[in-house]
């Protein structure tokens, strides 16, 4: 469940912007300009149900929720910081969607020479990759290393960038070769 780090005003006076801890997606934005397309968006549903709400958007570690400019803020935000704090994070929602092993390699199936290179290659990872990922608000999961491929699933803001697909992309396989010389990095 997000928690609400901030809470900022936005060039509309009927829009407020909250910051959240957690991601609520990764790099998939949401839009809603009433509560019938909100319908299959439990968060979105729940927010609309609020007297005055009238849009409702949101990616990765923030939403912006707008109102018709007849609630009091203070009250309104009260009664919407409720349902945006029990919506589950992005990490949950995947792991209900698509399990914990989409995202991971099966580290078990692995010989003990692939599981060395494995730790070897997540930990230069881990040091110098994720970091500056998780600073633009996305990360990176090894999802298998199979022979001399090394294959990598992109999360949050990064997911959906068209950089991570050529350049960080370029750069992963670059530094990984420093230690796995004929290793090559694709992302699925």
């Amino acid at each position: 469940m997000p928690k609400i780090a901030e809470i900022e005003g936005t060039p509309n006076p009927n829009a407020k912007k909250f910051i959240l801890k957690e991601p609520l997606t990764w790099g998939i934005s949401r839009s809603y300009d009433n509560a019938e397309q909100a319908q299959d968006d439990p968060l979105a549903a729940r927010l609309f149900a609020i007297d005055h709400v009238t849009n409702v958007f949101y990616v990765d570690h923030w939403i912006t929720v707008t109102q018709d400019g007849e609630a009091q803020w203070p009250e309104l935000l009260r009664k919407l910081a409720e349902p945006i704090r029990e919506a589950p994070s992005a990490e949950i929602q995947s792991q209900q969607q698509y399990g914990t092993t989409t995202f991971m390699a099966d580290v078990e199936a692995m010989t003990p020479e692939e599981q060395a290179r494995f730790e070897r290659i997540n930990e230069l990872l881990d040091e110098q990759v994720r970091p500056y990922l998780q600073g633009d608000g996305g990360d990176l999961y090894v999802v298998g290393l199979k022979g001399n491929t090394l294959e990598v699933h992109y999360q949050g803001a990064c997911g959906s960038c068209p950089s991570s697909i050529s350049g960080t992309l370029a750069g992963i396989e670059g530094l990984v070769r420093s230690i796995e010389p004929d290793i090559e990095v694709i992302a699925v």
